[in-house]
C-alpha cells in the first residue's frame, strides 16, 4: 500500500524528538588573546526517530565542534542541548558516537575494543559477550575477533569503531567524518553496507547524525541536510532529501540535489559584479578583508583546467571536483580565491572563467604575474593599502606593525599578508 505524501508528512510530523539544540553559542579563549573566537552562533536543530540527518559545511563551519557538544564531550558556551527533553550536560547514555580516525586502543583485541561501552555501562558480562559478537558479526568482522587493530586494514578498523558504537543499542549515533580517512573504494563499500544495515532495520539504533563534507556522501546518506556557514558556524540551510533508498547517483534528481547544495555552498561570496559594488561602497574595516590560504600554484592550475577541454572556461563544480580528484574542501577555497581576484564567476554550483581569467590561461608566465599582481592591487583591500603607504614614501618602506594598526582583526590580516606577500616577491 503506497501512501500519499500528506500521510507521509502527517508520520514525519508524529516522530518523535530524540535531539533538540536551541541557541547554541561555542566560543574559545584565542591563544595569547583577551579576545574570543566564535565558532558556532546561534545554531538550532532537531534530530527526529528514524532519519539521517547531515551536517554539511566547509572547514570552519563548527561541524565536529557542535556534535562534540551533543555528545557532551564539550559544554557549549550558550543555549540549549536537550535528548529525549533532558538537558546534556556530560557524556549520556543513548548518545554513542564514531570518529574519524578510528580511535581504537592498539592494545585491544576486536572483541575487547567492542565491548569497552559496555564495560562502561556495567552491563553482567555474558550478555556483554554476546551483544559484542553480535555487533562485530553485523558489521561484518565475524572471525577477526581475536585480531589486533595493527592486524586490519584501514576500512576493517573503522567498522571495529562503527560496532563499539552500536554495541551499546544508542538511541543517536553520531557520526564525525567516518569514511573520510577511508581510500575511495573503501569508503563507499563501508558507506554501502551502512545503508543496508539502516534500511533493512539490522541497526539497533533510532537516529544517525552526520558530519561529513562531501556532497554526495551527504545527499546519497541523509533525508536531511543542513548547510552550515562558517567563520562563525551557522545553519544557512536545510535541504530535505526526498529520494528513496537505495539511491542511484546518476539519477537526475540526485545530480540535481548536488548542484543545489553546491550552489548553496558557494554562494558565501557573490558573483563579481557585486564584489565590485561592495568594493565601491568601501564597506566597514575593508583591510581586514580575508583571503583564503591556497597556493598561486592551485590558482593557476584550476584556472588552466577550466580554460581547457572539455570546459572552454565553464564547468559544472560538482563534476570538477570529481575530474580533478578533489574534496569540497580542497576546491572551493580556489574557486572563492579566482572570485575574489576577478578571474572567476561562481553562481549557482557553476564557475566560468571571467575575461581576465581566460587572458589569465592563454598567457606566458610573465604576463600572469602582471595580471595575477594587477588583480591583487584592484581587489584587496590591505593590498592597495600597503602599495599606496609605500609609494607615498621616499624610500618605499614601511614598518610590517604600520600595517597591523591600520586593519583589523589581526588574525585576518595575517591571513591576507600572506597572499600580499608572495604577491610582491612575484
Amino acid at each position: 500500500m503506497s501512501l500519499s505524501s500528506t500521510q507521509m508528512q502527517a508520520i514525519d510530523e508524529g516522530r518523535q524528538h530524540v535531539l533538540d539544540v536551541s541557541h547554541l553559542r561555542q566560543t574559545f579563549k584565542r591563544s595569547g588573546s583577551q579576545s574570543e573566537l566564535v565558532v558556532l552562533d546561534d545554531v538550532s536543530m532537531i534530530l527526529k526517530e528514524g532519519e539521517i540527518v547531515g551536517l554539511l559545511g566547509r572547514s570552519g563551519s563548527g561541524k565536529s565542534t557542535l556534535l562534540r557538544a551533543i555528545a557532551g564531550l564539550t559544554a557549549p558556551t550558550s543555549g540549549d542541548l536537550k535528548f529525549k527533553g533532558a538537558p546534556i550536560e556530560g557524556p549520556t547514555r543513548g548518545i554513542a558516537m564514531v570518529f574519524q580516525t578510528f580511535a581504537l586502543f592498539p592494545w585491544l583485541t576486536v572483541l575487547e575494543n567492542v565491548r569497552l561501552g559496555l564495560d562502561a555501562h556495567h552491563i553482567p558480562e555474558e550478555e556483554t559477550h554476546q551483544r559484542a559478537l553480535a555487533a562485530i558479526d553485523m558489521i561484518g568482522l565475524d572471525g577477526f575477533e581475536s585480531a589486533f587493530p595493527k592486524e586490519l586494514s584501514g576500512g576493517m578498523r573503522q567498522r571495529v569503531g562503527l560496532a563499539r558504537g552500536l554495541v551499546v543499542h544508542p538511541d543517536i549515533l553520531l557520526m564525525d567524518e567516518p569514511f573520510s580517512a577511508l581510500d575511495v573504494l573503501t569508503a563507499e563499500t563501508l558507506r554501502t553496507d551502512l545503508l543496508d544495515l539502516w534500511v533493512e532495520g539490522k541497526m539497533p539504533i533510532k537516529s544517525i547524525l552526520l558530519v561529513t563534507h562531501n556532497i554526495e556522501e551527504a545527499v546519497l546518506m541523509c533525508d536531511r541536510i543542513l548547510v552550515l556557514g562558517s567563520n562563525p558556524g551557522r545553519v544557512r540551510a536545510e535541504v530535505k532529501v526526498d529520494l528513496t533508498q537505495p539511491r542511484n547517483r546518476f539519477d537526475p534528481t540526485f545530480q540535481s540535489l548536488v548542484d543545489d547544495i553546491y550552489g548553496l555552498m558557494t554562494t558565501g561570496e557573490k558573483p563579481s559584479a557585486a564584489h565590485a559594488a561592495r568594493s565601491e561602497a568601501h564597506p566597514a574595516h575593508p583591510l581586514s578583508m580575508e583571503l583564503p590560504r591556497v597556493s598561486t600554484n592551485r590558482l593557476s592550475g584550476l584556472i588552466e583546467a577550466l580554460a581547457s577541454e572539455p570546459y572552454l572556461g565553464r564547468a559544472d563544480l560538482p563534476a570538477l571536483a570529481d575530474d580533478m580528484q578533489m574534496a569540497t574542501d580542497e576546491l572551493f577555497p580556489i574557486a572563492e580565491a579566482l572570485q575574489l581576484l576577478r578571474f572567476a564567476v561562481v553562481e549557482g554550483g557553476d564557475i566560468s572563467l571571467t575575461e581576465t581569467g581566460r587572458l589569465f590561461g592563454e598567457s606566458e608566465t610573465n604576463e600572469r604575474k602582471r595580471l595575477f599582481a594587477e588583480a591583487m592591487i584592484a581587489h584587496v583591500p590591505l593590498v592597495t593599502h600597503i602599495r599606496r603607504v609605500l609609494d607615498e614614501r621616499p624610500g618605499h618602506q614601511a614598518s610590517f606593525s604600520r600595517f597591523l594598526r591600520s586593519a583589523r582583526p589581526a588574525k585576518k590580516v595575517s591571513r591576507t599578508a600572506s597572499v600580499s606577500e608572495r604577491a610582491g616577491r612575484r
